[in-house]
């Protein structure tokens, strides 16, 4: 019998598969190799740009303006945010078994992200009703995989780390989950998550 009451889900590419694809081929609409352009400035800018805004560390108009004026100024903020955020699927195949875990255990959610995508992008999935609550890392100000923030669900959830199970599909961030005293698993899909469910006798009815 295992001691699991709480499974911790990632969003991106766990509930939510993501394709930047579809951004960039937006941005060559508007004009020829603009994509290109956005995809070198944010490879050369990743850690000390996109990771301080999911950090919650940079404003959305600190983040919004360099990349407006990289883009020059071929898009606006708001059309930027909507290419940036409609590039979400649901995986319905996980989302359905939600409402199933709730009846045993606590869901809580917990991602790295942003606010631009909450708010243009996954902010009306009707799934994340299922939760508890979101822990989101511009708002806890950690990212994944600092400790600080699987301790910010300790701290909300009350309950002994080896009573939290985390499913994320970046083996850094599930190793930092372990390293907080949790289970967690490596997200390959839904039917290998059945399996490793399975094996630790978590129930879904």
């Amino acid at each position: 019998m295992n001691s699991i009451k709480a499974i911790v889900f990632d969003l991106g590419n766990v509930l939510l598969p993501f394709d930047y694809s579809i951004m960039i081929a937006r941005l060559d609409a508007v004009q020829e190799g603009l994509g290109e352009i956005f995809t070198a400035f944010y490879k050369a800018h990743y850690d000390d740009f996109h990771r301080r805004y999911e950090r919650g560390d940079m404003s959305d108009e600190e983040f919004l303006q360099p990349i407006v004026e990289t883009l020059q100024h071929k898009v606006d903020a708001d059309t930027f945010c909507r290419f940036f955020s409609e590039v979400f699927t649901v995986n319905e195949s996980l989302a359905g078994l939600l409402p199933l875990l709730r009846n045993n255990y606590r869901l809580i959610l917990l991602s790295n992200t942003n606010e631009i995508h909450r708010q243009y992008g996954w902010k009306n999935f009707s799934f994340l009703e299922n939760f508890e609550k979101l822990f989101l890392s511009h708002e806890v100000h950690a990212v994944k995989p600092e400790p600080a923030i699987y301790q910010a669900v300790m701290a909300y959830t009350g309950l002994r780390p080896e009573e939290h199970i985390f499913i994320d599909d970046v083996a850094e961030y599930a190793q930092g989950a372990r390293d907080a005293g949790w289970d967690a698993i490596q997200f390959r899909g839904t039917e290998n998550l059945l399996t490793e469910f399975s094996q630790r006798g978590i129930v879904i009815e």
